[in-house]
């Protein structure tokens, strides 16, 4: 049967999702592996941060990334927490590896590879209706956002780039995407840096 859903909710982008995450994970294990026993030398356990987000139509699920902070998981309750990173934690920020562990939430269906980054679960009752379309489909590991100024623009401007991607984007869009994530990290600013959020900080 022909796939007729438009590209971001479409059969067709999820299965390369797990074609792309299944790949990457059977290549990059060792580099997990060892990426994991530096944030627990540095950082002691848990390893990983892991945080409610809210995904597809809204269903809440967990986030798995690389933990870049010390202190307490209290202390923790968002990447940008209070107590600054060790120079270890800085470069994965910087290089997005702490990001890594978020392929697993992909294979899983929990998220893309290109699609609205899954933002805190408060802020689902702030956004307007027409904003709250970006919840129609998976939230992604980049985005059209994410490569159009990210904190160089306001949010509202951010939520609007991720409407656009719900309602326009193709899978060449999503190429251009990737592509365009993968220089920016090269260039160095591929990691977000604390901000705010609708008057509140992101913490």
């Amino acid at each position: 049967m022909a796939d007729d859903a438009p590209w971001p909710s479409s059969a067709s982008k999820r299965l390369l999702d797990i074609f792309a995450a299944t790949l990457l994970l059977l290549m990059l294990w060792p580099l997990i592996l060892l990426l994991a026993l530096g944030v627990a030398f540095q950082l002691g356990r848990p390893v990983f941060f892991r945080q409610s987000r809210p995904g597809r139509n809204k269903e809440i699920f967990t986030l798995i990334k690389f933990r870049t902070l010390r202190g307490s998981e209290k202390d923790t309750e968002s990447p940008e927490g209070k107590i600054p990173p060790t120079p270890f934690c800085k470069f994965l920020r910087a290089s997005g590896l702490d990001e890594l562990p978020e392929l697993w939430n992909i294979l899983k269906g929990d998220m893309s590879f290109v699609g609205p980054r899954p933002l805190l679960v408060r802020y689902l009752e702030r956004y307007t209706p027409e904003q709250q379309r970006r919840h129609n489909i998976r939230p992604g590991l980049t985005g059209l956002a994410q490569v159009n100024g990210r904190n160089a623009v306001d949010w509202k401007t951010r939520l609007q780039l991720d409407v656009d991607y719900v309602e326009t984007a193709t899978c060449k869009t999503d190429l251009h995407i990737l592509w365009k994530t993968l220089t920016l990290i090269g260039r160095g600013e591929g990691t977000a840096e604390p901000g705010e959020f609708m008057g509140t900080t992101n913490d």
